[in-house]
């Protein structure tokens, strides 16, 4: 079941398309649906949080690659009118 919620959000297919070596597709939908309103998922993730945190030690960083980091069209250079004087941004 948890393989096949995995599956359908790495791949972004309608929960129809799972595949039913997953499971009944309405079945991993409806638990996925539960999990998520009833914090399962949260405190999933929390406790495999904890155990990378632990490992690394204090000085544990993260990382983001660029083939999933996506800047907006409008963010490659285009023109804009000059900042107002005193204006800081932010």
């Amino acid at each position: 079941m948890i393989n096949g919620v995995f599956w359908r959000a790495r791949t972004s297919s309608p929960w129809r398309d799972v595949p039913a070596e997953y499971g009944n597709w309405m079945t991993v939908d409806k638990r996925h649906n539960l999990w998520s309103k009833d914090g399962t998922w949260a405190r999933i993730l929390d406790r495999l949080r904890a155990g990378c945190d632990q490992a690394e030690g204090e000085d544990w960083t993260v990382g983001a690659d660029s083939t999933v980091v996506r800047a907006h069209q409008h963010a490659a250079g285009a023109r804009r009118a000059p900042a107002l004087e005193g204006d800081t941004g932010g």
